[in-house]
């Protein structure tokens, strides 16, 4: 089950049998493993992507990345995966679709940030 003890118990003081519980923590895991798949596909195909990643040495707040590719799993309501682009990657620590040109993906070291990636750079 995804949800930890307490959780568990408020869901369970909350009136949801063991049953409804343990649905509710199968549609968490379903809606986590289409996240990775919906962020995989908007990836997929792509050459050039655009950013709001803070760059240190840029002179831009948008900023253009070569993607090579994206290599995301799924464990729970764990997203996790690797982002790499021409040259340098970063590990990925979770993620959703924000429209069909842009998702977000919270980026672990060196990053630490969470950062919008979209097709259409007057998005961001």
């Amino acid at each position: 089950m995804h949800f930890d003890q307490r959780t568990q118990r408020a869901l369970r003081e909350a009136g949801l049998s063991t049953d409804e519980i343990d649905a509710a923590s199968e549609r968490v895991v379903d809606a986590t493993a289409d996240a990775a798949d919906a962020i995989e596909e908007f990836f997929d195909g792509l050459d050039t992507v655009h950013s709001d990643m803070d760059i240190a040495h840029s002179a831009s707040e948008i900023v253009e990345h070569d993607v090579e590719y994206v290599d995301l799993y799924t464990h729970a309501d764990d997203l996790r995966g690797y982002l790499k682009f021409d040259g340098w990657g970063v590990y990925v620590e979770g993620g959703r679709v924000l429209t069909d040109d842009t998702v977000e993906l919270t980026l672990g070291p060196t990053v630490h940030d969470r950062v919008r990636f979209t097709t259409d750079p007057d998005s961001l």
